[in-house]
């Protein structure tokens, strides 16, 4: 026998028809009701509170149990295409229950029903009962402008720093942007203080000790990075994490996100910098991290490990090498396909429209298709490894515990001809 609902014999009783549906559609319901309609769940609140910050000091931080995020604030940059390609990813019926819970709310179920939806309403106990909440694991990794600003004013904040902190802007070359125009008393650090030619490898231990003496940063010092690209900014940061430092947090969506929050801005040189006497540990304090050749291929062809390629598909099936500078076209042969972007530049598979990472269960579900999964070793790499270090901060935020970079990437692979490649359309082992 059919299965009937609460919902569907309450409206049966009250002589509607399934046609009429939408018209009795209630103004709200509860979570057990939605769930016993199979309905789906939106969270319509920013990232940040979506992932596990509270919106309230005091407050409980999360998401209702399987919620989607469709931030209201996100509407204004996704056109009604984008949205549908949003709907599409997540498999929404259009006939579907959706109740949604959070931030002007109203809005999105406006453009919801815009776009067809016919059965939108709202979750009346949404956020009601804080032990049902979820949230990432490290959702203290990735911060958000306000927060950061509250900590710069001195105002109680929710995983407040143990000690000192600073706030770091990270770019390649020199601070032209950043002269004009960024986060009040930022530092900046230039990547090629990171990395060098001839593969833009990480430098040596002893190169890493003077950059943060002279940085004044030591190992229990709270590092807030920020850059106009998002993995600029994670490629300092894993390095960072690999020296030793044991704070490192990422700004979510980076300037962009400051800057769209109207936040206040400063210009000129950062200010002098006092040096720091000591790290006060040994270099390298996470030497797991950062994996070499030979390590990355050990984790080939295995089930319990995965070696996943933060690439473009084009250049993941060897259409193009997706660098100027590196010629050969193909990919680590074994290696799993972990997403990233329409080209090497770029990083849309994980980001949100406004540039904040995608919520896990999205990113998860990605990598589970290519049969990436948490219990396993899992190391990511690109071309020289910015994007897969970006990819390496949302696996650690997201509670990934066995993660690393694997530093060379294509570039180094492929200047090897010994070391095997492989091209053309391929599905997951």
């Amino acid at each position: 026998m059919k299965r009937v609902s609460q919902l569907t014999t309450a409206l049966l009783l009250a002589g509607l028809s399934q046609c009429s549906f939408a018209a009795a559609m209630p103004s709200a319901l509860n979570f057990a009701s939605v769930k016993a309609e199979n309905g789906t769940v939106i969270d319509t609140r920013p990232s940040a509170f979506y992932n596990g910050w509270p919106q309230l000091l005091n407050g409980t931080g999360g998401h209702e149990p399987a919620a989607l995020n469709l931030s209201a604030s996100w509407l204004t940059l996704m056109t009604d295409e984008q949205l549908g390609q949003w709907v599409k990813q997540h498999q929404l019926d259009k006939t579907g229950l959706i109740a949604l819970y959070g931030d002007n709310a109203q809005a999105v179920k406006t453009r919801l029903e815009k776009l067809g939806f016919s059965h939108v309403t709202m979750l009346a106990d949404g956020l009601k009962e804080p032990s049902r909440l979820q949230k990432l694991a490290h959702f203290e990794q990735l911060v958000y402008p306000q927060w950061l600003h509250d900590l710069q004013n001195k105002k109680p904040v929710t995983a407040a720093p143990a000690g000192d902190w600073k706030v770091i802007e990270a770019g390649w070359g020199k601070p032209k942007k950043y002269l004009l125009s960024h986060i009040p008393g930022a530092d900046y650090i230039n990547t090629e203080e990171v990395e060098s030619e001839p593969l833009w490898n990480k430098v040596s231990d002893q190169k890493l000790k003077e950059m943060l003496a002279k940085h004044g940063i030591r190992h229990d010092t709270t590092v807030i990075l920020y850059g106009r690209d998002v993995y600029a900014a994670a490629r300092v940061a894993v390095i960072m994490l690999y020296a030793g430092v044991k704070d490192v947090r990422l700004l979510d969506g980076g300037w962009a996100t400051w800057s769209a929050a109207d936040l206040p801005v400063e210009r000129g040189l950062p200010e002098k910098v006092e040096p720091a006497p000591d790290f006060g540990t040994v270099i390298p304090g996470q030497p797991q991290l950062v994996l070499d050749m030979e390590q990355a291929r050990a984790l080939l062809h295995r089930k319990d490990a995965s070696l996943v390629s933060i690439r473009s598909w084009p250049e993941f099936i060897g259409t193009t090498s997706g660098y100027s500078y590196i010629k050969p076209k193909g990919e680590i042969a074994g290696a799993r396909w972990g997403h990233a972007g329409s080209d090497s530049t770029h990083m849309e598979d994980f980001h949100n429209p406004d540039g904040t990472m995608r919520t896990g269960s999205d990113i998860a579900a990605m990598w589970k298709e290519w049969n990436i999964t948490p219990e396993q070793q899992v190391s990511f790499y690109c071309g020289t490894g910015w994007r897969a270090s970006e990819t390496l901060m949302y696996a650690r935020a997201m509670g990934w515990k066995n993660v690393s970079l694997y530093d060379g990437g294509w570039y180094e692979w492929s200047a090897d001809p010994k070391n095997p490649v492989v091209s053309g359309e391929r599905k997951p082992e």
